[in-house]
């Protein structure tokens, strides 16, 4: 079922539209009327995977009979709420940390769910899990809470994104889950915490959505500039120079300093990112979060995918998928060692780059095709071949 490729000269065009932007204009200002919902995955690409589903057809009947069999869709699950979430450097200690995540991805399959089967146990349990947690939680904590904060602020609102402007049973409660976004997690992301790449790309991905949620403009703006200036420091290209682009308040400014920010790597190629040589899982926590964004803010309206954002995406799926596949480590590259996992968070990307723009990703769609039907991290990505998986809309 996947799409005919382009045209060779549509594949070259699009190539030079991503190319020919590097030097584009990085304000991206915040639609005047939200699309909802719009957190990632639209109502058409909603209405797709509900059809490709009820029609048996595959990749997504597989991928919706994954999501429906996993413990996040599970009727009888139990919301675990705290009023203060406590999350240690690698959750440790862990006083509710995995219970947020797991509750807020819960309400996100609850809410695809619905959508797909129009059986409305599946809305309200969402909503009970939302609720819950609207009800109860007051702050994050310890040196993991801006994290924390962004894996879990980032799935809240594509719940409720979809229950809100979907579900005609009514969400009572629909006003406090918007002061709880406001009140406990927007503060928490909206200005960053000059950590690795990783934290910040998700903490930005949770305030944008967050803000649609809201319809925030001034959030919005403000998240999504915080968000160019990270992809373009998290992921190098060979135009950026010699060096890869900093974020002005690291005080990255020396060579020395970028190398010890970039995992002791000192050579530097085209879709490498800052944590290649720390590990793969983390990277591709960085690159779903970028892949996320840009979704969400074409859904919006604004196509990033046609800026450097999308060329920087291309790249860093492509280079990771590369190696993922079994490529030997050059001797160069992170001392000759990777460590591979790079999760499932390559369907996004994939799909908006080369099934819409036409774009060469030999690699990345053979990795792709290897891990549909695509599942959870576990953290803040989930279901990513039923929503976005060859999907034309």
């Amino acid at each position: 079922m996947r799409r005919t490729p382009l045209l060779a000269a549509a594949t070259t065009a699009a190539a030079a539209l991503l190319l020919g932007a590097l030097t584009a204009p990085a304000a991206h200002s915040a639609p005047t009327v939200f699309a909802h919902p719009g957190v990632t995955v639209s109502r058409a690409q909603l209405d797709f995977a509900r059809t490709q589903v009820q029609a048996g057809a595959q990749p997504w009947k597989g991928a919706f009979d994954q999501m429906l069999a996993s413990k996040y869709a599970d009727l009888n699950r139990t919301p675990k709420p705290r009023a203060i979430v406590e999350c240690g450097s690698y959750s440790n200690p862990n006083y509710g940390c995995t219970d947020e995540r797991e509750d807020a991805l819960a309400a996100y399959t609850d809410a695809l769910a619905w959508y797909v089967t129009r059986d409305e146990r599946y809305a309200r349990k969402s909503i009970q899990l939302m609720d819950a947690w609207s009800a109860v939680i007051q702050d994050h904590t310890n040196s993991n809470a801006p994290l924390q904060t962004g894996w879990a602020g980032s799935t809240w609102p594509r719940a409720a994104e979809i229950i809100k402007y979907t579900y005609g049973g009514g969400w009572a409660n629909s006003g406090r889950f918007a002061t709880m976004l406001r009140d406990v997690y927007l503060p928490e992301v909206i200005n960053g915490s000059n950590s690795n790449g990783n934290w910040e790309l998700s903490m930005t991905e949770a305030a944008i959505g967050i803000s649609v949620f809201l319809e925030d403009r001034t959030s919005y703006d403000k998240a999504m500039a915080r968000f160019r200036t990270r992809t373009a420091a998290y992921v190098y290209l060979a135009s950026d120079g010699e060096l890869p682009k900093t974020v002005p308040s690291q005080n990255l400014d020396t060579r020395d300093k970028i190398v010890k920010y970039w995992q002791g790597q000192s050579t530097f190629v085209t879709g490498l990112t800052q944590e290649t040589c720390r590990d793969f899982t983390h990277t591709g926590y960085g690159i779903s979060a970028i892949s996320h964004v840009a979704e969400t803010s074409r859904i919006q309206g604004q196509d990033l995918y046609g800026t450097d954002v999308g060329e920087r995406l291309r790249q860093a799926l492509g280079f990771q998928a590369k190696y993922e596949l079994g490529t030997v480590v050059p001797s160069w590259l992170c001392g000759g060692t990777l460590h591979l996992g790079l999760g499932p968070v390559t369907e996004v990307g994939y799909n908006a780059l080369h099934n819409r723009l036409g774009i060469a990703m030999t690699n990345t769609g053979t990795l792709t095709q290897r891990q549909r039907p695509a599942g959870s991290n576990n953290l803040f990505v989930a279901w990513e071949t039923l929503t976005h998986g060859d999907n034309p809309a």
